[in-house]
């Protein structure tokens, strides 16, 4: 697929339920690429709640959402104040387009601009090749459970000096 005319901007009111689906989507639909039914399920039972997304939003994290030509949320990405990008999610018709990737750029772009000395990110198989071909490497595999469900996720970092 051949990226569409997108720009990336901050969150704004009215964006949380656009990425509640984005979320939803990239899990149900990306997931099993690298994990099982049992374990997407748990991931992404069902579609969140927006009002979650809107909360994270103002919590005073930097929140920057990717949109097309019509303003439809296509990607959406968030770093916290202490270097952690918490989450990080593009619609399954944009993957593998380089949105997530420019959203990525912009995330860090903001995080050195504000003199954060290094990030940190719990990347899952989907994002970690995007995050190692960013500059963050690899410091350890966890495993843990979900909802009950043994799943696992990368804590990877890199430093912005």
């Amino acid at each position: 697929m051949t990226a569409a005319p997108f720009s990336i901007r901050d969150y704004r009111a009215g964006d949380a339920t656009a990425m509640a689906r984005v979320f939803f989507l990239a899990v149900r639909t990306l997931g099993p690429r690298h994990y099982s039914a049992a374990q997407v399920a748990a991931w992404a039972p069902v579609r969140p709640d927006p009002a979650r997304f809107a909360a994270r939003a103002a919590d005073g994290r930097r929140t920057l959402v990717a949109v097309d030509a019509h303003d439809i949320v296509v990607a959406f990405g968030d770093i916290e104040a202490d270097g952690h990008v918490d989450l990080l999610y593009c619609h399954p018709d944009a993957a593998g387009t380089g949105i997530a990737s420019r959203l990525l750029t912009a995330l860090l772009d903001h995080a050195c601009a504000a003199g954060i000395p290094s990030v940190y990110v719990e990347a899952s198989e989907l994002a970690r090749g995007l995050f190692a071909r960013h500059g963050f490497t690899l410091d350890r595999r966890r495993d843990f459970d979900l909802a009950g469900v043994p799943i696992h996720h990368y804590l990877m970092t890199r430093s912005l000096d």
